[in-house]
């Protein structure tokens, strides 16, 4: 409904930026001033520009996927040029009220095609180099001291991942150079905090194939995982959803099948003891908890039942109730989720709407980590950010192995 409505919206915003495209190139020369060059360019504007709706509506298949990923990128290069003529207009009206400024020499045409040609150059730039970034998995390392024993253990290696988003944007290649990166850790726990799919498991470039690679994660103690927001079966247009009547969101049957293919075992509201020295407790999704499960564990349930003298780790796609969870007793809690913003500007106003938007933070004895994920949703790029995994050393005070 929302996409529905903000529709007009699009339509006149594209209709601007068009119109500018046009005089700024004509201005740049008289060539396309011409009938069929501008026929041109206007058509390949409008075939870019309407590829979200036309991904949408086309049947599952390379030409769909060809759609997809050309709008992923176009939403993120819309972004950019969108404040881009903002600040550029802007500017120009300031510049425009001024009596130190030449106004002849800022109202030709060589200073329009100057300015437009840097607004170009800037939008490109941060565009190529957001995809770029996008495709470069990093390593980001914790370490932190839990003041529990763990039985046999003084110390935990674990890798965070989250926000895989296997679909358009990602697909076999970033996976086998997650998975190298994560071997290379030598991780003792390897753990997934939600949004492994991106909506759509009929999006996978090659599951069996996907399922091979991820089979290969090498870690002492297993591959352990809970749901996020995305691990569900829905249509999404421009990052909007939309409701089927009657009929729950839930993750299509294939992603759990998937999962325990891939040798990745699924906490749904549950945990495991592990080596009987310390918990893993995966949570459901706070805004979508799934199949058969209509209200989570409040983070007092989800710790009444366990030993509190051993360490307790928590997976949770959303870094939220963290004054609660530290209060019932948890010692880690990791998390996804935010991307980190994904793009700038999202990467500062992200930190308004989380206490701990991304990284580390301690609450009481509890330490919470957020990491901004492996994969992305909407536009295939990254600025300002950084995809990545992290590795996490958890020392126990006071454990000494036997």
């Amino acid at each position: 409904m929302i996409a529905i409505l903000l529709s007009p919206l699009y339509l006149l915003l594209n209709f601007y930026i068009l119109r500018w495209l046009i005089r700024w190139m004509g201005a740049c020369h008289h060539h396309f001033k011409k009938k069929w060059p501008r026929i041109t360019v206007i058509a390949l504007y409008i075939f870019v520009s309407t590829s979200l709706l036309t991904a949408f509506f086309l049947p599952a298949g390379n030409l769909r996927r060809f759609m997809k990923l050309l709008s992923n990128y176009w939403l993120g290069t819309l972004l950019y040029i969108i404040l881009t003529v903002i600040i550029a207009d802007v500017i120009r009206m300031i510049l425009r009220r001024s009596k130190k400024i030449n106004q002849e020499k800022l109202r030709s045409r060589r200073t329009f095609v100057a300015s437009g040609t840097a607004c170009i150059i800037i939008i490109a730039a941060l565009s190529i180099w957001g995809a770029v970034n996008a495709g470069v998995i990093r390593t980001t390392g914790y370490e932190v001291t839990v003041n529990k024993k763990a039985a046999g253990m003084d110390s935990l290696n674990v890798v965070l991942i989250a926000d895989l988003h296997l679909g358009y944007n990602i697909g076999t290649p970033q996976m086998k150079q997650m998975v190298k990166k994560i071997n290379r850790q030598n991780p003792d726990l390897v753990v997934i905090a939600g949004d492994i799919f991106d909506n759509e498991y009929d999006a996978l470039d090659n599951p069996e194939k996907l399922i091979s690679t991820l089979k290969g994660i090498k870690s002492k103690y297993g591959v352990y995982a809970c749901y996020g927001n995305h691990d569900i079966d829905e249509k999404i247009l421009a990052g909007f959803t939309f409701s089927q009547k009657g009929k729950k969101k839930m993750s299509d049957l294939r992603m759990d099948e998937f999962l325990e293919k891939a040798g990745i075992r699924l906490l749904s509201d549950e945990y495991v003891l592990i080596d009987n020295s310390f918990y893993l407790y995966g949570r459901p999704d706070y805004e979508r908890p799934g199949r058969g499960i209509t209200a989570r564990k409040t983070p007092k349930e989800l710790t009444a039942g366990l030993d509190q003298s051993k360490p307790i780790l928590v997976i949770d796609h959303e870094p939220k109730e963290l004054q609660e969870l530290a209060d019932a007793g948890v010692d880690v809690d990791l998390c996804g989720h935010t991307h980190d913003g994904q793009m700038f500007p999202g990467n500062l106003t992200i930190k308004l709407l989380w206490e701990n938007a991304c990284g580390y933070l301690k609450k009481d004895d509890m330490h919470n980590i957020v990491t901004s994920g492996v994969g992305l949703f909407g536009p295939n790029m990254r600025v300002g950010t950084k995809s990545e995994i992290c590795p996490i050393k958890i020392n126990f005070a006071g454990s000494s192995t036997p």
